[in-house]
């Protein structure tokens, strides 16, 4: 059975910095490219970053150049490092995963596994 567990999420000042985890099980996760998403109330799911099996990278632009997505295979982590966070960024983040041996990804559709998700909270 496939579990994707966040941590790291919280309450932050406008500026400041959080890095958020996703721990993966029940999958080979060098396999599987990975994805971060928010969702704001009372807005749909949004994809904030992504990275492939092989290491490929896609941020949103909202996030380009304050956001990062990496993984560490060897402990079946991806992070989400995100510095000068705004009050715009409040939202739940979900962690996600595609089916093995998919391309990165950026549909929301593509992903088949979930976390629960974690708050993010920056105030102004």
């Amino acid at each position: 059975q496939v579990q994707l567990v966040e941590s790291g999420g919280g309450l932050v000042q406008a500026g400041g910095s959080l890095r958020l985890s996703c721990a993966a099980s029940g999958l080979t996760f060098t396999r599987h490219s990975m994805g971060w998403f928010h969702q704001a109330p009372g807005k749909e799911r949004e994809l904030v970053a992504a990275i492939s099996w092989s290491g490929a990278r896609h941020l949103t632009d909202s996030v380009k150049g304050r956001f990062t997505i990496s993984r560490e295979d060897a402990k079946n982590i991806v992070y989400l490092q995100m510095n000068s966070l705004k009050p715009e960024d409040t939202a739940i983040y979900y962690c996600a995963a595609t089916n093995a041996w998919s391309n990165i990804a950026t549909n929301i559709n593509e992903y088949n596994y979930w976390g629960q998700g974690t708050q993010v909270t920056v105030s102004s």
